[in-house]
């Protein structure tokens, strides 16, 4: 009798220990199969590329519409096209592959195109009033243009904070200097005191004097 429950006892813990071993999980072989990484915004390179293309077809159709226009008009109808043209590029750029510079990017080809449609409907005026006209669009760029300067120079990796106020510096006198121009250009359109008057309290406003 002893010696059949010795046997049970043997035959049991035999049957309890092949059991656990079935129930221990196998260690799943790692996937070794190559991956195409994404960029950080999660735009894989099929939709950039759409999306490049539709951009380009969009530029064309724009420049195409152009053509049905004469003159002033059509130079700006074709200089707006552009503009919009190269500030898509840059943005699509900037959701592709996020980064200060890329963001810098955008709001410099947003400043050239608003720059260069500006000059454009300038042409329409004549004499003093088109000078006038073209020396805002400056001081306008040139505003717009130091923002995005600073705005890289802030955003940059391992940049320092004396560079971003170097530039934030350079942006402003850039941008007084195209003001004092534009304001100048003003009092040509005057004689005698009256040009005079203008001209002395621009320069006092500048800091010219």
């Amino acid at each position: 009798m002893k010696h059949t429950m010795m046997t049970l006892a043997v035959a049991l813990a035999f049957g309890l220990g092949g059991a656990a071993g079935a129930a221990t999980p196998t260690t799943a072989t790692p996937d070794t199969t190559a991956k195409t990484t994404a960029p950080a915004s999660g735009m894989s390179k099929q939709d950039y590329k759409a999306q490049k293309d539709r951009i380009d077809a969009d530029y064309k159709t724009a420049k195409k519409q152009c053509d049905d226009q004469k003159g002033n008009p059509k130079d700006v109808c074709k200089a707006e096209a552009k503009g919009k043209h190269e500030v898509a590029k840059a943005e699509l750029e900037a959701q592709y592959k996020p980064s200060a510079k890329a963001d810098a990017k955008v709001k410099k080809e947003k400043a050239e195109a608003d720059y260069k449609v500006a000059k454009e409907k300038c042409e329409e005026l004549k004499g003093n009033a088109k000078d006038v006209c073209k020396k805002d669009a400056k001081a306008a760029y040139e505003s717009a243009k130091g923002d995005a300067k600073v705005a890289k120079a802030a955003g940059e990796k391992g940049a320092s904070s004396a560079k971003a106020t170097e530039e934030r510096k350079d942006a402003r006198e850039d941008t007084s200097d195209a003001k004092y121009a534009a304001a100048k250009e003003r009092c040509d359109a005057m004689s005698g005191q009256a040009k005079d008057n203008c001209l002395s309290d621009v320069k006092k406003k500048f800091g010219k004097m």
